[in-house]
């Protein structure tokens, strides 16, 4: 971490807690940016699995059956 990272740091743990949290969600919301790219290859990735499902080489599962497959396997016995 940069000395000016450090001081920051530093800065912000003498806040309130209310006013920390605002500074977080500040930084967080810079991290935040739209990246075109990436969002690109996501919809590229939507349009080849619709495809697939509309020629038949993949199903449907209900969202039923998935979220009870994962209800079952986080609570071991």
């Amino acid at each position: 971490m940069t000395t000016t990272a450090e001081a920051l740091s530093a800065q912000a743990v003498q806040l309130p807690p209310e006013e920390r949290m605002e500074v977080v969600e500040r930084i967080l919301d810079s991290l935040d940016e739209p990246d075109t790219a990436l969002d690109a290859l996501w919809a590229k990735e939507a349009d080849d699995r619709l495809a697939a499902y509309r020629r038949g080489e993949v199903k449907a599962v209900a969202l039923s059956e998935v979220i009870a497959k994962y209800q079952v396997n986080s609570n071991p016995a």
